[in-house]
């Protein structure tokens, strides 16, 4: 069962445990400069308004009620990052695992391939929570990835655009694979002697007519994904649920539901005027090379260059002078010694 719970994706399978359920939230974010540097990652500024599309009825856009699902509004002037924050389960030290797929549009944000029905290795087309906290865009290289950006499908911004001919969805399609119970209970048995409440902790850091928006490249971050440490029989294929995330522009969105979407975020030169912080993920788990396929990519200001045009004025670089280390790694930074 899918639902929209205060504004997030929460994917629940009771069948298979009674504490399986992931929730997807997906953040608002400022757009990092699309200047070829690579920034640290950037804070959530809360969560998009979700909207089931079946709520909606005949004002939402005929290709939503085909396709179902729900529905964000997105300015060109702001970017997304999606959080999974799986159930933790006393007396088991652990949260319920789940094997992610996320595509924007046709497109595989992972492997950079099209999207197709299972989970696959060789490339690894998916990432694992607890272990992968967010994805904040298409993995391009080792350590890299190239934000969500929103642009109008037919400009040819959109990654789909750009690597696939044919019919393009636009917006983010997700589906989300359950550990098997069998295998859960097996790795991890819940305690005999009583333990300490476990608890989770997690981290958060030009208008156009057309109703259908897809997802372009943005600028560089650093942010790792990571390799799925369990075998790929673990995940219960049997029992997986998708959906379909629409994006509107402002215009529609004011359309479909009476209401304005949340106001533009500062650009990232304002944001770190302000003194606001950024912030670095540590982990020593082995990551993912990046996907060939997209490291092909154009970014929207690589694009804007070939066209002769301008998507954002916004994209003033900046130096983030603020920067928070958080993760499991974080304890084992160096100091900066002094010359003796």
């Amino acid at each position: 069962m899918i639902t929209v719970e205060n504004d997030a994706l929460v994917f629940a399978f009771p069948e298979v445990h009674d504490e399986a359920r992931l929730r997807i939230e997906v953040q608002r974010t400022l757009r990092i400069p699309d200047d070829g540097r690579e920034y640290p990652l950037t804070p959530g500024l809360g969560e998009f308004p979700l909207r089931r599309v079946e709520e909606l009825g005949a004002h939402a856009p005929r290709e939503w009620r085909d396709t179902g699902g729900a529905a964000l509004p997105m300015y060109q002037s702001e970017a997304m990052w999606l959080m999974f924050d799986s159930n933790g389960i006393e007396r088991r030290e652990a949260e319920y695992p789940f094997a992610i797929k996320i595509s924007a549009g046709r497109l595989n944000a992972v492997s950079g391939e099209p999207w197709r029905k299972g989970l696959h290795r060789d490339p690894q087309d998916y990432v694992v929570t607890p272990g992968q906290p967010w994805l904040d865009g298409f993995c391009v290289e080792k350590g890299v990835i190239r934000q969500f950006v929103a642009m109008p499908l037919g400009a040819g911004y959109s990654a789909e655009e750009q690597l696939f001919k044919g019919d393009h969805w636009g917006g983010l399609r997700i589906a989300v694979y359950p550990m098997k119970r069998a295998r859960f209970d097996k790795l991890f048995p819940e305690q005999t002697e009583s333990a300490a409440r476990w608890k989770g902790v997690c981290y958060s850091p030009v208008e156009c007519c057309s109703s259908s928006m897809g997802l372009g490249a943005g600028g560089r971050m650093r942010q790792e994904i990571y390799e799925d440490g369990f075998k790929l029989a673990d995940w219960d294929r049997g029992h997986a649920l998708a959906c379909h995330l629409h994006i509107a522009n402002s215009l529609t969105w004011h359309a479909a539901t009476g209401a304005l979407p949340p106001t533009p975020p500062p650009t990232a030169e304002e944001y770190d005027r302000y003194g606001l912080p950024w912030f670095e993920w540590y982990d020593d788990k082995p990551a993912l090379e990046g996907a060939k396929a997209l490291k092909k990519l154009k970014s929207v200001a690589q694009l804007d260059k070939k066209k002769g045009a301008v998507s954002l004025p916004e994209n003033a670089s900046t130096d983030p002078t603020w920067v928070v280390p958080v993760g499991p790694g974080k304890g084992k930074l160096k100091v900066k010694e002094v010359r003796l």
